[in-house]
């Protein structure tokens, strides 16, 4: 029998149950103001939620703790993950629950009982299948460092590395390397997770895979991802780095569908990366993202950008050593032959390969000192099928973004396979062979948001009265039919998982997919 509560649960009476059944626990549960504060908010900083607590854990115990005790009160509170809180649409918070957060197991070494290392690096071979078991509070950057002094580094990765581990496979993880070789949840061999029942289990496609292939994607609403073994391979030294400009959408979309067309994993003439976005006719051709074009060829690009409305830009990558640099060019050669892109516009860098994956924290950097970091980010982010793309181009591109005239941040457009991707996953992407991501990062001003949300609204209408059929990244949904019509035939998979891993439904409120 549960012991009664008012709802919400009480702090004090958290504080009292919990150090009453764990008087030897060493985490720090706090509800300061500045605690609350940092944990009310995310990068979106659109929605503000806030927690009755934060839980700051020393161990996985303490987070199993929490959950156990949530589960054994008649009212039960809820309890959120944070990493580096990098949502836009507060998928991490807690309204009046506890939110955990997992950067502070970063600097500790448990010794769980298990003897299992859930937060330092332990670099193994297996097979010739080398891997790195990585705790789910680290960071992305310090993964690439951690590898690096071993000669190697993750398969796959992010765009932008300062996010946690069980943040994006939380999600999925893309960037310009999924085409080839699948987002981030393709790449982890097993898992430690703490389920909505508060039980440690360690799972992979062999054991326990129903949770396994229920959390990668599964935006934390079955556990929380404490420890992750992922896929590395050897480490290059350095990126002949590309772009090129196309004032022709058809031609665009034909040539990046004809680069990810070689994809195999072991390829050594294939692409390591692409990526496309887009030049609108605002602001500099240099976005916050990475600084790319040399200053002198402003005057052109910005010219070209006025004459047409859109200039879009092929942004491809070859990865290399001291064993290939002979070789690279010629093959980078090859790739790009028969390329229908502009001649007069094509810009070439040479750098060090940690210098082009971390190449967005340059820009957060100009926008830190310039004050346009810290805040509103109403970002939409889709997942568009290859046989609708034009339709997009013409109706959203041309037809909305164009005309409404207001955005000035990135927006990203190119393909992927979905072949590279595991359908037992929670994560959800369209059926067709290939589709596009394309990705709005807005930034605003806080009194100027509603304007670029309503914007995200008209696409999203457009898209549906076309009958379009785009699926969300990093999804956000108002309702619970949403959701459904989210995960499709997947719902009824993903509804069972729930039952079995978090019946009481207190993982992820944030998500808002089973909230009453």
């Amino acid at each position: 029998m549960g012991e009664k509560f008012p709802a919400p649960t009480l702090l004090i009476v958290i504080f009292f149950i919990l150090s009453r059944l764990i008087p030897t626990m060493g985490y720090s549960l706090r509800d300061d103001p500045e605690s609350i504060r940092l944990a009310s908010s995310d990068y979106g900083h659109i929605l503000r939620e806030n927690p009755a607590a934060v839980l700051y854990p020393t161990s996985i115990d303490d987070i199993s703790s929490l959950i156990k005790f949530s589960n054994n009160i008649s009212t039960p509170f809820s309890i959120a993950a944070r990493g580096h809180g990098h949502s836009t649409m507060g998928q991490a918070m807690a309204p009046n629950g506890v939110v955990v957060d997992m950067m502070s197991l970063k600097n500790h070494r448990p010794s769980h009982a298990s003897g299992i290392i859930v937060n330092t690096f332990n670099l193994s071979v297996n097979n010739n299948n080398y891997y790195a078991d990585v705790g789910g509070g680290q960071l992305w950057i310090d993964v690439l460092h951690a590898t690096l002094e071993h000669g190697l580094a993750p398969v796959a990765w992010t765009d932008y590395l300062y996010l946690t581990v069980g943040g994006t496979l939380s999600n999925a993880g893309i960037s310009g390397s999924a085409f080839r070789f699948g987002p981030q949840i393709n790449n982890v061999y097993e898992m430690d997770v703490v389920t909505g029942h508060g039980d440690f289990v360690t799972c992979s496609p062999q054991n326990n895979s129903d949770l396994f292939f229920g959390v990668l994607g599964g935006l934390g609403q079955f556990g929380i991802i404490t420890r992750a073994r992922i896929a590395l391979e050897p480490a290059p030294k350095r990126v002949k780095w590309v772009r090129m400009l196309y004032n022709d959408f058809s031609a665009y979309a034909r040539d990046q569908e004809r680069l990810i067309s070689v994809n195999g994993r072991k390829q050594s003439n294939a692409l390591d990366y692409l990526e496309g976005s887009l030049l609108i006719n605002q602001g500099s051709p240099n976005n916050w993202r990475s600084s790319f074009f040399p200053r002198s060829t402003y005057p052109r690009i910005i010219s070209l950008v006025t004459k047409h409305g859109i200039i879009y830009s092929l942004e491809v990558a070859k990865y290399y050593d001291q064993h290939t640099e002979t070789t690279v060019d010629k093959e980078l050669e090859l790739l790009l032959k028969g390329l229908s892109f502009l001649p007069e516009f094509v810009f070439e860098k040479d750098v060090a390969y940690v210098e082009f994956l971390n190449r967005v924290k340059s820009g957060e950097e100009k926008l830190q000192s310039q004050g346009q970091w810290d805040v509103p980010h109403p970002w939409l982010n889709l997942f568009v099928p290859k046989s609708r793309i034009s339709d997009f181009d013409a109706g959203v591109l041309k037809g909305i973004v164009l005309k409404r005239n207001i955005t000035t941040a990135p927006v990203l457009l190119y393909p992927m396979n979905r072949t590279k991707w595991d359908d037992r996953m929670s994560a959800v992407v369209p059926e067709e062979e290939v589709f596009y991501t394309v990705g709005f990062l807005h930034s605003s001003g806080f009194d100027e948001w509603e304007a670029f949300e309503e914007q995200n609204k008209e696409i999203l209408k457009f898209c549906a009265s076309v009958g379009i059929e785009i699926k969300q990244y990093l999804p956000y949904y108002e309702t619970q039919q949403g959701w459904m019509n989210h995960f499709g035939s997947k719902w009824k998979t993903f509804r069972k998982r729930k039952a079995l891993f978090d019946p009481k439904k207190i993982l992820s409120p944030g998500q808002r997919i089973f909230n009453k």
